[in-house]
């Protein structure tokens, strides 16, 4: 060969020499009893897009190195011990004797961890081969006729909860959900899409100064008259105990997948098709995706289409293009959450009590209605849950002389205030005392009275017996008459508190009022010291509707470590207290001020 490779005039093949890591392992029985490294063909298969060989491994695995935890793109799995390494800590682990060898576990090739070189064995590679043309190594054959289907391995999910040692890592590389934009160019995305230049003028302000960005303040696209559903969707999100319960993972999107799919095929095999349709999409899923997209850093406008297309499927009556009421929408939002979330183990008292699911823990309370006889004095008292209370404005003032006008054209905060001075004041408080005041029922809504055995003449008073722990506030600014056969909207000023005192609104203390000390607490109502310690609620969001009744805008103005933000679909601008106190409020959102979380003005973020 020789010769004739000089007679050729062309250099002789040099084959470099073999891996001296590589004999040695063979000499010393690797891969034995199984023929040799031939025998790796059953730890290889084909991966089904390209039909590349790779290490076979369990769904849903991923491998990871195990001394930095990093996935790069080149992992090698030691032969020896199966221990997976990266590039750069492979040869590390190639110091123990006997633990050089190592193949890729995406491209199934021998490493030599020493050498730091690719080598070749023509036993591995007839392994790579088998592995290839095996139909088992590609698809599972059919169970064989009279042997036991081996079932497939089941993992449960299982919430995580951090030892100590995770807990001192935390405390250490943690930090609030806040962040400082230094540069100019970073400060422009408070704007999170391209407004008008006082919009901008107004972000880049608010950017520059020292008050941090929150995190999670990002805005939502309005896909055609959404305003309303963005409006109570910017309150939701920034709800603590919402944000708490779907950023810690307490509804994992693939176990609810996983529990509609069980649900779906147990119907399928009762013949009960119909009930399967509603089992394909889920609010709570569809809100918990929404939360990851908010808080993961990225400040364009989110475009909420999946969720307005699962609201769709459930409220088919409200499946269309049309402006909708903001508060109707809260309403069926919690109901749709309320559906997918209940424990089907509590028991009734739990439903009636706020504890079946997160909708109705953080929103859910219970008002108390005593009904007197005028004649005998005899009274009734029922609870009723709630999830919100509706609150009338000031009814002697006349809205009717500025419905129509031109005062909201422009919807701007202006003429928000002018049309309050125009149609009179009303106070959040002077609401409250309405709603408990004592009602004279008439003439035409005599009811039964158990002592008197006649429908007797009576008196009405409403009371909150409990206050949930976010409190939303409704106020009635629609009002539509079936006699009349009109409708209108009542353009009145409302001044609100950023800090409520509920303690001379609830039944302890309207009792009290009314009986004295001679007030005796039933069987299973809670003391008042108890109840009057939770009644100090601060304000943290308001949905406003500005406009005519048929032509108007919901915005959400969200108050996040001490400032204020105006959420006006994609548009988020820093606003003052003076701009949200002037604006026309139809859904107050309140928290217990002993569950109100402010950041702390001393932590730094690097």
């Amino acid at each position: 060969m020789s010769s004739n490779s000089a007679a050729d005039g062309t250099r002789p093949l040099r084959l470099p020499p073999p891996c001296s890591h590589l004999a040695a392992y063979r000499s010393c029985g690797g891969a034995a009893g199984g023929g040799g490294l031939r025998s790796l063909h059953r730890c290889l298969r084909r991966r089904p897009p390209l039909g590349r060989p790779e290490v076979r491994r369990e769904t849903g695995e991923v491998p990871r190195c195990a001394s930095c935890r990093g996935g790069g793109p080149r992992l090698y799995a030691c032969l020896a011990c199966a221990a997976v390494s990266c590039l750069h800590h492979a040869p590390d682990h190639a110091s123990a004797p006997g633990h050089e060898i190592a193949v890729d576990v995406d491209r199934a090739e021998l490493f030599c961890a020493a050498c730091r070189d690719q080598v070749y064995d023509h036993d591995f590679d007839a392994a790579v081969v088998i592995a290839l043309t095996t139909p088992a190594a590609s698809r599972p054959q059919p169970p064989q006729p009279g042997s036991r289907a081996k079932r497939p391995r089941r993992v449960e999910y299982r919430p995580w909860a951090p030892d100590a040692p995770e807990r001192a890592v935390i405390g250490r590389r943690s930090s609030p959900l806040i962040v400082r934009e230094g540069n100019a160019s970073s400060s422009s995305t408070t704007t999170t899409a391209n407004s008008t230049a006082a919009a901008a003028a107004a972000a880049t302000s608010c950017a520059t100064s020292s008050a941090p960005l929150p995190w999670g303040l990002r805005g939502l696209s309005n896909l055609g008259n959404t305003c309303f559903m963005n409006s109570v969707l910017q309150a939701l999100l920034h709800t603590p105990l919402l944000r708490n319960y779907f950023l810690s993972d307490r509804h994992n999107r693939m176990v609810c997948q996983q529990k509609s799919r069980k649900k779906a095929y147990s119907k399928e095999r009762s013949n009960a098709r119909d009930a399967t349709v509603g089992l394909q999409f889920c609010l709570a899923c569809d809100l918990d995706a929404m939360y990851s997209a908010v808080f993961s850093g990225d400040r364009k406008p989110y475009s909420p289409a999946k969720f307005l297309y699962s609201w769709w499927r459930y409220a088919s009556n409200l499946a269309n293009y049309q402006q909708h009421d903001a508060h109707e929408f809260f309403i069926c939002m919690l109901d749709g959450i309320h559906e997918k979330e209940q424990d089907p183990c509590k028991r009734p008292s739990h439903v009636s009590s706020g504890e079946c699911c997160i909708a109705h823990r953080v929103f859910s309370g219970t008002l108390r209605s005593d009904v007197t006889c005028t004649m005998c004095g005899f009274t009734s008292t029922t609870y009723d849950p709630c999830v919100d209370i509706s609150l009338d404005l000031d009814s002697k003032q006349d809205p009717t002389k500025v419905t129509g006008s031109k005062l909201h054209t422009n919807g701007g905060e202006a003429n928000s205030m002018f049309a309050s001075q125009t149609c009179g004041t009303s106070t959040l408080m002077e609401c409250l005392e309405r709603f408990t005041r004592p009602e004279k029922l008439g003439a035409d809504q005599k009811l039964f009275c158990q002592h008197c055995q006649v429908r007797q003449e009576s008196l009405k008073q409403m009371s909150i017996r409990k206050i949930p722990l976010v409190t939303c506030f409704h106020i009635k600014r629609f009002e539509h008459s079936s006699m009349r056969k009109m409708s209108r909207k009542v353009d009145q000023y409302l001044h609100f508190p950023f800090s409520l005192d509920l303690a001379p609104y609830l039944s302890s203390s309207i009792l009290r009022a009314r009986y004295g000390n001679r007030v005796f607490a039933s069987s299973g109502d809670d003391s008042d010291t108890s109840i009057e310690s939770i009644s100090n609620l601060e304000l943290f969001a308001v949905v406003t509707h500005s406009g005519k009744l048929d032509a108007g805008h919901y915005l959400t103005y969200l108050r996040l470590n001490s400032q204020w933000y105006r959420c006006d679909d994609a548009w988020i601008t820093c606003v003052s207290e003076s701009a949200v106190r002037a604006s026309q409020a139809y859904m107050l959102f309140y928290v217990q001020k002993i569950l109100y979380y402010k950041a702390s003005e001393n932590v730094v973020v690097s």
